[in-house]
């Protein structure tokens, strides 16, 4: 009888809290440093944006890494942001999230560009992710990606001179260009 050796919550819960960004996918270990500093900027800026939008508007709540995202016990990874509208809260706990944000954003890096626009886009797509924001830190673009019947599908192709905008966060807009610098 073969033997499942994928990885699970419960093992990535005893990894080491060392400053890197660990993730499972499919139960297989994924494991980050940490991000440079135009893509820490563009987190900053980015969360600081969507934060004061949620807050004033009380539509839900915006989180950074790191935060768990659960989706199943060989799927945990770590967004560098997320957003659950008050719709789908029932997904947040005090220790993670259990199931789908409605936004996720990551901001690519050297180590993580080819897993965020293929794997990572799968899972999210495969879990009911309703969004997914792709963001150059260092060109400041950015890939929209949003659900079509089963899988994200990219809508549009943004410049640091265009704005992001969303259907999940009605009157929310912010230029690329305002996220680096």
């Amino acid at each position: 009888m073969p033997v499942d050796i994928r990885l699970t919550y419960d093992d990535y819960c005893l990894l080491p809290d060392d400053g890197k960004r660990y993730e499972i996918i499919d139960g297989e270990l994924f494991v980050t440093p940490s991000p440079r500093r135009s893509h820490q900027k563009v987190v900053t800026r980015l969360t600081s944006y969507l934060n004061e939008f949620a807050e004033r508007s009380g539509c839900g709540e915006v989180y950074v890494a790191p935060f768990d995202v659960v989706f199943s016990m060989f799927d945990v990874v770590e967004p560098d942001i997320l957003y659950v509208s008050k719709e789908h809260a029932s997904v947040l706990t005090e220790k993670n999230v259990q199931g789908a944000p409605d936004l996720v954003v990551e901001v690519l890096s050297e180590t993580t560009s080819g897993r965020d626009r293929s794997i990572k886009r799968k899972l999210y797509a495969r879990y009911g992710v309703q969004e997914y924001w792709l963001i150059d830190p260092d060109m400041l673009t950015a890939e929209v990606y949003r659900r079509g019947t089963k899988v994200l599908e990219r809508v549009a192709t943004l410049q640091s001179s265009d704005s992001l905008t969303t259907p999940l966060l009605p009157d929310f807009s912010v230029r690329l260009d305002r996220l680096g610098g």
